[in-house]
């Protein structure tokens, strides 16, 4: 059990000192892709961490994660963010594998200089991290993870809501609100009442699967099928049989791009032109390349709503345009950078308690800082609720008209 009661007169400096603003991005246009900092910006350094998919099948994702906390830090330290502190970036790749995640973990946790961790972007690898993250008091934000349990407990559905882990929060929303948000608009925007449910046998996809499932069966629709899919397979013609033989109108995906991608082309190939429907994993522009002409008419949800349309957004990405980083923001860059602020936001809360100096050790203050921060980011309004998810709600539907992803619909879950 860990010993609290050294915080209580941080805990109480803190909480009334978190009236922060971070203001979007304000990072100057030095900033390169691989550097941990621009000048130095105080006499104590600190780091913040990033586990991603870096390489591999999901690094488009990955390195749009990376580059965004880049961003952030490098835009702490120009403006001198926290006073006599200098932040550095260490990301590690996870591979998508919870395995990799999980050393990753035990690397981050043994670097005394890590004061917080950006990531990871599967919920499955966070799984694997949480515990060893927690029992260390390093805070941990993901921009990406979605499935409900990771915040609230196993027993979430059933209203038996119990926070696991305090030491992790997200800044983006869960599948509890995602997976019947994408039902609503498919029963009643799209009229589709007949679905296939296909999930990849992962964490995320299972989890996501099941809340779209409850919602649209509560609203009158039928699921006339369901399989799984093996992750990195690259024959779908057993899944595709199935689909056709079910008269589904529509198919729901759990998973990310690199297995719609390939699964709508081949049952389109085989001649079902269905839309198939999925989350925030499959919303990416490589899905588009996997599909090809296959992907009109397909539809993703993603978290919050498009960053480019946003006001509050609009000096981040032109930041990001002017830093020269090789590899877009992709659908969390602005949720990894408002992420890297929360932990940047926590560190001067926790050296403006004391006296305007990081206590030797200041991971357990951080982590206790983070309940209580409150800034206007690039995504709008960033705070967290009782159980470390983000107050911000907002979900868009996008769909796949003329080769590229469009905006549909954005607005939250009425439920």
């Amino acid at each position: 059990m860990r010993n609290r009661s050294l915080l209580i007169v941080t805990t109480l400096a803190v909480t009334g000192a978190l009236s922060l603003t971070a203001c979007g991005s304000r990072a100057n246009s030095n900033s390169t892709p691989s550097g941990s900092s621009s000048a130095a910006a105080g006499s104590t350094t600190v780091t913040i961490g990033v586990d991603a998919p870096l390489t591999g099948s999901l690094s488009a994702l990955g390195l749009g994660i990376q580059n965004s906390v880049d961003l952030a830090i490098k835009t702490a330290n120009s403006t001198h963010e926290v006073p006599g502190v200098t932040f550095k970036i260490s990301a590690l790749d996870d591979k998508k594998s919870p395995q990799q995640g999980q050393q990753n973990a035990t690397a981050l946790v043994a670097d005394s200089n890590v004061v917080g961790v950006v990531g990871p972007l599967n919920s499955g690898v966070a799984v694997s991290m949480q515990k060893i993250f927690d029992e260390a008091n390093l805070v941990e934000v993901s921009p990406a993870n979605t499935n409900p349990t990771l915040t609230q407990g196993p027993n979430w559905q059933t209203g038996t809501k119990v926070r696991p882990f305090k030491s992790y929060f997200r800044t983006a929303t869960t599948d509890a609100i995602q997976g019947p948000f994408a039902a609503q608009f498919a029963y009643s925007t799209l009229n589709k009442k007949k679905v296939f449910l296909v999930d990849n046998k992962l964490t995320y996809g299972v989890g996501l699967v099941a809340t779209f499932k409850d919602e649209f069966t509560k609203l009158g629709g039928t699921v006339v099928g369901q399989d799984h899919v093996t992750s990195g397979a690259n024959d779908f013609s057993s899944t595709v049989t199935a689909i056709r033989n079910s008269k589904a109108d529509f198919v729901y995906f759990g998973g990310e791009y690199p297995d719609s991608g390939p699964l709508t082309k081949q049952l389109k190939a085989a001649g079902d032109n269905i839309p198939l429907i999925g989350g925030d994993g499959m919303y990416d522009p490589t899905y588009i390349k996997l599909a090809g002409a296959a992907a009109n008419g397909d539809y993703a949800t993603s978290v919050g709503a498009p960053v480019e349309t946003l006001p509050s957004a609009t000096k981040f990405v032109s930041d990001y345009n002017a830093a020269g980083y090789k590899d877009p923001y992709a659908a969390y860059g602005g949720y990894s950078y408002d992420s890297a602020w929360a932990i940047i936001e926590a560190v001067k809360a926790v050296a403006a308690a004391n006296s305007g100096k990081l206590p030797a050790n200041p991971r357990q203050a951080v982590e206790t800082a983070m309940s209580s921060v409150s800034f206007s980011g690039v995504t709008g309004t960033v705070s967290f609720d009782q159980y470390g998810d983000a107050t911000n709600k907002q979900l868009t539907v996008y769909g796949v008209k003329n080769g590229a992803w469009t905006t549909v619909k954005t607005g939250t879950f009425s439920g």
